[in-house]
């Protein structure tokens, strides 16, 4: 009897381990990193998900819809960062960190759900893509609007935890990483800490109107 239920166990074991593979493989989701491109054309397509949507989901659903395509595309910490520059970011302690981090990531969705907000019939198109120095990579993509009308969005991602996420947009050529670092430096060394968080979330409350 001891023999018997030993040989069973051992067939039991040897079925276990078979099946350990792929019980793996269907419980680990495909994890593989995106490209750039894909990074860019997922971030395109939620933005034309939430236009259709617009007035259904309203401001507050485009926020919450959008939240996590914006925190998964845009490294937006290192933004901010660069925006405010190292010299007022070591200024900082790590409660004001903390907090333009989180006001800067806020107006940065507010701003794609106010803006993305009702879809006409536009399309995206991705142009190109072609290296920058420093490991970057740049995404060119096209905005075809309703009337015709076309906007240019030039993506710089970089890698980070092994995952490409935007740094920097430029719309039709201009930085926007270069516009707020203007702003945003002006006001800290003219007004202070304080000021700068004010003129950000008066930024957001604005986005809710359009």
């Amino acid at each position: 009897m001891k023999v018997i239920r030993t040989i069973k166990l051992i067939g039991c074991c040897l079925i276990l381990v078979m099946l350990l593979p792929i019980s793996v493989a269907l419980s680990t989701p495909n994890s593989e990193p995106e490209n750039p491109e894909q990074v860019i054309e997922k971030l395109q397509s939620s933005l034309l998900q939430v236009m259709r949507e617009g007035d259904k989901l309203g401001y507050e659903g485009r926020f919450k819809f959008l939240e996590p395509i914006i925190d998964e595309s845009h490294d937006l910490n290192l933004i901010i960062k660069t925006i405010l520059g190292a010299t007022y970011w070591s200024q900082l302690d790590k409660e004001q960190q903390d907090l333009i981090a989180e006001t800067f990531r806020k107006l940065s969705i507010a701003t794609y759900a106010g803006r993305f907000n009702q879809y006409e019939g536009e399309q995206f198109q991705i142009v190109e893509q072609r290296a920058l120095p420093r490991d970057q990579v740049l995404v060119r993509s096209r905005l075809t609007k309703s009337d015709g009308g076309t906007v240019n969005f030039d993506y710089v991602l970089h890698q980070t935890d092994g995952r490409w996420r935007i740094a920097n947009i430029l719309f039709d050529g201009v930085s926007d990483l270069a516009i707020k670092r203007g702003e945003y430096r002006a006001i800290l060394q003219r007004d202070g800490f304080q000021a700068l968080i004010d003129m950000i979330k008066e930024k957001i409350v604005l986005t809710q109107q359009n």
